[in-house]
Order: structure tokens, then C-alpha cells, then sequence
């Protein structure tokens, strides 16, 4: 996901709307399953929406990191703190996979497993809006 799509606020937009949407949906069929007790297939939304978030959304991080920041670091190194605190919310999102690989193989889905793809969701909007209006707005 490198290249001009991540230059433009328009397609960047775009591609952070579609990660959230896909993330809400599949964690609105989590939550069913796991509310109504059917275990294995709480384990398969758990695992499909764990994929989700690493190949749509931490692979996506990975793309802007190699290429967006540092172009924009190389445009104007003022904004140094900004990229930080942008690749932090990514090391936040890198922590929580990992910490529900972890609880998923040990526990199964819980509570603790359904508030962690919560806060990745809230996580994913919050850090998507601060990254459009940082990076992209002016442009």
C-alpha cells in the first residue's frame, strides 16, 4: 500500500475508512457469537478479525512508516515529534495483536480479548485522524 494513494488525503482517507469499516463489521459478528456462548465460532471471528487488523491495518502502518514518514520527515523535520507520536499509536496497535495472539491460544475469546479489539478500533480512528489532518490535510 505504498505510493502516491498515500500522498493524497482523498485515497489515504479512503483506505483508513475501509480498514475501520471492516473492522466494525467483523467485530459486530465477534461480539454476536460470543454473546450467545458458541465458542468455536467466536475463535474463527476472533482469528478472522485478528487478521484483519494485522494484514489491512498494521501492514498498511508498516507502508507508511517505510515510505509516508519519511518522505515528510525528509520535506520538513519539524514534524519529527508528530511521526513519534503517529509510530506509537502503531507500536500500540503492534502490542494489542500480540497480546491477543497470546490470549487467544491460551484462553480462547474473553473479555479481556474483546475489550483489546476494542481499544484497536478505537486506537485505528483516533490515530487515522490525526494522521490525515497531520500529514495530509494541506495538501
Amino acid at each position: 500500500m505504498s505510493g502516491p494513494s498515500l500522498n493524497k488525503l482523498d485515497a489515504h482517507r479512503s483506505i483508513h475508512d475501509g480498514a475501520v469499516t471492516e473492522g466494525r463489521d467483523l467485530m459486530e459478528v465477534l461480539e454476536r457469537v460470543y454473546g450467545e456462548k458458541h465458542k468455536k465460532h467466536a475463535i474463527i471471528a476472533a482469528r478472522a478479525l485478528l487478521d484483519h487488523w494485522e494484514t489491512r491495518t498494521i501492514s498498511h502502518a508498516d507502508s507508511e512508516e517505510e515510505g509516508l514518514y519519511k518522505r515528510k520527515l525528509e520535506e520538513n523535520p519539524d514534524i519529527s515529534h508528530t511521526l513519534s507520536m503517529l509510530k506509537r499509536d502503531h507500536d500500540l496497535l503492534r502490542i494489542l495483536v500480540k497480546e491477543i495472539k497470546e490470549r487467544l491460544d491460551e484462553q480462547g475469546v474473553n473479555d479481556d480479548v474483546i475489550d483489546r479489539f476494542k481499544a484497536i478500533y478505537v486506537l485505528v480512528q483516533i490515530h487515522n485522524r490525526d494522521e490525515e489532518s497531520y500529514l495530509l490535510d494541506h495538501h
